[in-house]
């Protein structure tokens, strides 16, 4: 399960949520209103690929999987 940074639509909190998966919609802890996930920072490849940046189009690189 990994752990995803998020961002508030409604009032602009940033956090982190242990999800079962990626796609799920996740409440915000402060205000409740439905989160967006951030999409930055290093992707790591359980495949042992080489780290690379995160594009959010998880249908092209599958590196999330």
């Amino acid at each position: 399960m990994p752990i995803l940074s998020y961002r508030c639509k409604q009032c602009g909190f940033e956090f982190e949520e242990l999800v079962k998966r990626h796609d799920q919609a996740i409440p915000c802890p402060r205000c409740g209103a439905t989160a967006e996930r951030k999409w930055s920072g290093e992707m790591y490849s359980a495949t042992g690929k080489p780290p690379k940046k995160c594009n959010g189009k998880c249908s092209e690189c599958s590196g999330c999987s």
